[in-house]
């Protein structure tokens, strides 16, 4: 019989409280997510937009946006609770109509290596594709646009505060921007027009069509690598790996700047070989200039259950990182810890440090160490 080990046992343990908390129904919606049936309203609102990606079949619609491909009879409601079919036309009710709206600190995002110290402008609307047990920000993300307050926000009137506020980032957050594409994407193209950078702060499930035409607009991306496991993705998340991988790549190549987050979730996140296998395929696929960040999990949503991430696992995972050759990597959500502090990666002067979202510049100039002028990978102010 082969032997099980205490994080399985933990995991099954978990899995076996959450049967009971949520029942039945509760846990099998992890694993297998299904569009909503019957459940979108019969007109659009003012805050509605057909969907940029999808096909028809009769009054069928086939959305294309992201990996479920959800197929929608009228009235249906996709997976990401935005998608409806009315009339046969995919239409998305989340455009102009954030649910959250605010100025963040750069570093909040997290992006460490893009503009450190600016603020930047973040808005998110109701809905996302996954159905993630430990999300921090469900009352969003898990919610229907129709369900939700919220500002109205055009995407000409978002641009349009941004400079009024003198503000020249706008990043698409807190729920999932994937789930609202078309007010990215249109917001994107007139920010470029107006020399605002915009940001993707995303679980990076999408299909590489809608994505490609994307990266012509944005400049940065945060996308969360929820772990390095298939199972765990289907389990925990809702969702595939394989698409994320997928998105990882295609950002780097199109040219965005990318960093990379992972939760580290107790019994499910925490084990370093597939940390280590999680590295090796960032440094074989990516390279080594992609800073990587290992967030701190504090008890959330479905998953109150578990204990908070011990420090010294964090810790140890950066370690890993690092020693496989990955050259930027951050603990996360332990303010004041040193591992969320900047190094140069050839000569270990600290470049940035960092206590929460307060930062000071050490040894960084134009992007440069100063000690020993190596070329920092990221985007810096001139």
């Amino acid at each position: 019989m082969e032997a099980i080990t205490r994080r399985k046992f933990l995991g099954l343990c978990g899995l076996c409280v959450a049967s009971l908390s949520l029942g039945v129904e509760g846990l099998c919606q992890e694993t297998e997510v299904k569009p909503f049936k019957a459940d979108a309203p019969e007109k659009a609102w003012k805050w509605s937009k057909e969907a940029y990606h999808y096909n028809q079949k009769g009054k069928i619609a086939f959305c294309n946006t992201c990996p479920h491909l959800c197929q929608l009879a009228p009235r249906d409601r996709g997976v990401c609770r935005s998608k409806v079919n009315i009339n046969g036309r995919l239409i998305s009710l989340s455009y102009g109509n954030p649910s959250a709206v605010h100025v963040d600190p750069m570093e909040k995002k997290p992006l460490f290596h893009f503009f450190p110290g600016s603020q930047i402008f973040s808005v998110g609307i109701a809905g996302c594709n996954f159905r993630c047990l430990n999300c921090q920000n469900w009352q969003i993300s898990q919610k229907k646009p129709e369900e939700l307050d919220f500002v109205e926000l055009f995407p000409e009137k978002l641009v349009e505060k941004a400079s009024q506020m003198n503000i020249h980032f706008i990043a698409f957050t807190y729920s999932e921007p994937i789930s609202f594409y078309e007010y990215v994407y249109d917001s994107s193209v007139l920010a470029k027009k107006n020399n605002i950078r915009t940001a993707l702060i995303s679980n990076g499930f999408i299909n590489p069509t809608p994505l490609k035409l994307l990266t012509k607009y944005i400049d940065a991306a945060n996308i969360n690598l929820k772990s390095f496991s298939d199972e765990i993705y289907r389990n925990l998340n809702g969702g595939r790996l394989d698409p994320v991988l997928e998105t990882l790549e295609i950002l780097s190549k199109e040219g965005v700047w990318l960093e990379i987050t992972t939760l580290m979730v107790p019994t499910y996140v925490d084990d370093m070989e597939m940390i280590k296998r999680m590295c090796g395929w960032i440094l074989n696929k990516l390279g080594p200039n992609h800073p990587l960040h290992f967030l701190r999990f504090f008890p959330q949503y479905k998953l109150k259950r578990l204990p908070p991430t011990p420090i010294e696992v964090l810790e140890k995972a950066r370690e890993t990182a690092l020693y496989e050759g990955i050259r930027y990597v951050y603990i996360g959500n332990v303010p004041g810890h040193s591992g969320t502090n900047t190094y140069c990666h050839n000569c270990k002067s600290l470049l940035i440090e960092r206590n929460g979202y307060n930062i000071k510049i050490h040894d960084l100039k134009e992007g440069r160490c100063k000690s020993c002028n190596t070329s920092i990978p990221g985007r810096w102010q001139a």
